[in-house]
């Protein structure tokens, strides 16, 4: 692939993998990114007060570790794990947490204990045949299912399948008596921002509950950072270059142009009027980040086990939040790695963020409403926040272009949509356009911090290219 010249129109995790991918073949690879600084939504910055490092973004990555792109780079970065992946806090009771171990999780959820056994351990062993399916590019490889088979069993295969099409509703009742049973679920179930009662919602339940098995809900020392930096140290020890503050508004000329951006940029920028234009949004997100005084005092100290906390105790009142967002109380997803990460805030002080759904391009401000929620299960938060930074949907869509009207996700994740990102067509990340493509989060398998977007489409490129 010698003389020949590849772009790549944004900074984000897949942006950087497709770039590493083009580069390691032999083409000549510059990165286009529009911010002062890489990453997408892997930046980390001092949101509040100095010396205090939140991640404006993503924080968690359970992706990231799981990823065969991420895996192949044997990028630099130190992986921590908290001792247990999720606190699931109740009012009157304890705790649930996700461990490594199932049987350990499940002897958190009292009486749904067996229940819990008997749905994830087939699912957890077979994760390896059954990653490929969650992220491997589209479309999919067909000695996948097989292999599925292999491990599970025709009648297995069929159960995990039809578990993870299912509503989180449908199989909260099938499988759980208790509320402890079906609210740890439907909180796991919560990260995919669609409504309990679609689907499938559950199968996100599931795939977060069998990485937190197989291998666990880390996070990288430094924040999320870490990781655009590692990506972007690969990409220069292969020769490619990354240009910052450049925005780019015209088709670049290149034998091949990824975009990792919106559709709609892409559109815009590759004049492509009709280009995904019924391409569906889902709800947006309202983030605090606070710098604390000291850790989070947590009524129940078992919450103090997990960097991943959810807020919301029952089924009930996490699926009234996910139903109507910005519904008070919401269901509220708090992080708090600076409890395991010394780098993130000054001696004996510490960093956390939070956040809720709320309806998409939304300005409702939720301030109060998430730190009420923290409050509720931790009485004297506030008086440790020394500051705060809010970001609504409006905010993180610019400070990331990405995320239309607040939509972490890159586009709606529903069933209709899951394999049809931004287009239904056999290969996603091809365009109308010879030559370029998309290898955003809008593409197969979506969102999240694995970089397995940006590895299809430059593969796809490359075969395109010979």
């Amino acid at each position: 692939m010698a003389g020949k010249r590849a772009v790549v129109v944004g900074s984000g995790p897949n942006g950087l993998a497709a770039a590493i991918t083009l580069a390691h073949a032999g083409l000549d690879v510059v990165v286009h990114e529009a911010g002062d600084t890489i990453g997408g939504g892997m930046r980390t910055a001092e949101l509040t007060l100095p010396g205090f490092r939140h991640d404006v973004c993503s924080a968690i990555h359970p992706l990231g570790r799981s990823s065969a792109c991420f895996a192949e780079l044997d990028l630099a970065v130190e992986w921590l794990d908290s001792p247990a992946a999720l606190a699931h806090r109740f009012d009157d009771e304890e705790a649930a947490l996700l461990h490594r171990g199932v049987d350990e999780t499940a002897a958190t959820l009292g009486a749904d204990a067996a229940a819990y056994r008997k749905l994830m351990r087939p699912i957890a062993t077979a994760w390896r045949e059954i990653e490929p399916l969650v992220l491997g590019p589209f479309p999919l490889d067909p000695r996948v299912p097989w292999r599925l088979l292999r491990a599970l069993g025709m009648a297995g295969s069929l159960r995990a399948l039809h578990a993870a099409l299912a509503t989180t509703e449908g199989l909260a009742q099938r499988s759980f008596t208790s509320r402890r049973g079906r609210s740890f679920l439907a909180g796991n179930a919560a990260h995919s921002m669609l409504p309990l009662d679609t689907r499938p919602s559950a199968g996100f339940a599931l795939v977060l509950l069998t990485l937190g098995h197989s291998v666990g809900w880390p996070f990288p020392r430094g924040g999320s950072q870490a990781i655009a930096d590692a990506l972007a140290a690969k990409l220069r020890e292969l020769g490619g270059e990354i240009v910052t503050s450049s925005t780019v508004d015209d088709l670049p000329r290149a034998d091949v142009v990824l975009f990792d951006t919106a559709p709609r940029e892409l559109a815009r920028i590759a004049h492509l009027s009709d280009y995904a234009r019924g391409y569906r949004y889902g709800p947006g997100a309202f983030k605090l980040d606070w710098a604390l005084s000291g850790p989070i005092p947590w009524r129940d100290p078992r919450c103090a086990q997990a960097a991943t906390v959810h807020l919301g105790c029952t089924y009930d009142e996490i699926a009234r939040s996910e139903h109507a967002p910005g519904t008070v109380p919401p269901f509220v997803l708090l992080a708090q790695p600076s409890l395991w990460d010394e780098t993130r805030a000054p001696a004996g002080m510490h960093t956390a963020w939070a956040y809720c759904h709320v309806p998409h391009a939304s300005d409702v401000d939720m301030t109060e409403a998430i730190e009420s929620q923290v409050e509720r299960f931790a009485p004297g938060f506030r008086e440790r926040v020394l500051a705060r930074s809010a970001r609504g949907p409006r905010e993180l869509e610019a400070h990331n272009r990405n995320l239309v009207g607040g939509d972490l996700n890159g586009g709606l994740m529903d069933l209709r949509q899951l394999y049809t990102r931004p287009v239904a067509k056999l290969v996603p990340y091809r365009t109308p356009r010879k030559g370029v493509y998309i290898c955003s989060a809008a593409t197969p398998p979506g969102g999240g911090v694995h970089g397995m977007c940006g590895f299809a489409a430059a593969k796809v490129a490359l075969r395109d290219l010979r």
